[in-house]
Formats: C-alpha cells, sequence, structure tokens
C-alpha cells in the first residue's frame, strides 16, 4: 500500500479495524476494479491529510472473503467507515473527496 495507507486483511481485522481507538476507514477494492483504481488516489489523499486522526486503509475482497461477506459488501468499490469498532457509514461507488472529508470531519470533531 502507498504512504499512510493501510492493508487490511481478514487476520487483522479485529486489531486494526475493530480494536481501533481511532476512526477506520476502509476502502474494499479489488485490482481488475476499474473504479475501485479510480478512487486510489482520493484515499491515498485522505491517509495523508487524516494521518494520525482517522486510520485509513484498504482490502482487497479477491484476497480476504470473509470479513467483506461478513459486512454485506455487494458491490465494490465500498468504503465502510468505523468508529468504535461500529459501522457508522458506507460510501458505495466512486465518490467524490468532499463527501469522504464530510464524513471524517463529523468524525474527527466528535
Amino acid at each position: 500500500m502507498a504512504g499512510n495507507v493501510k492493508e487490511f486483511t481478514d487476520a487483522n481485522w479485529k486489531s486494526e479495524v475493530l480494536d481501533s481507538t481511532i476512526p477506520v476507514v476502509v476502502d474494499f477494492w479489488a485490482p481488475w476494479c476499474g473504479p475501485c483504481r479510480t478512487l486510489g488516489p482520493t484515499i491515498e489523499k485522505l491517509a495523508t491529510e487524516y494521518d494520525g486522526r482517522v486510520k485509513i486503509g484498504k482490502m482487497n475482497t479477491d484476497e480476504n472473503m470473509e470479513t467483506p461477506g461478513s459486512l454485506r459488501i455487494t458491490a465494490i468499490p465500498t468504503v465502510l467507515v468505523f468508529q468504535k469498532g461500529q459501522e457508522v457509514d458506507r460510501l458505495v461507488g466512486v465518490n467524490p473527496e468532499t463527501k469522504f472529508k464530510a464524513a471524517l470531519d463529523k468524525l474527527v470533531a466528535s
């Protein structure tokens, strides 16, 4: 993963996402997914901008099938936002950076 973007897996899901003390953004993607690649630079930019305040990473749905299945991920890209181990927001498809920032700014301010 590039820069501040974490790599989430089925194996580290609990420790990295559910047990995190700061909000977590998870981009569910696959290498063959064109829209996922379009969203990539936005995720990387957010990871740099919110470094230390929000943990931002990606989960490859081809390599990790257990977690996306348990979260009812039916389309990619899907971005989930977690706070204190609970899903608080879900953005499906390629969304503008402003939409992600609005969701994150609510969490960071609270």
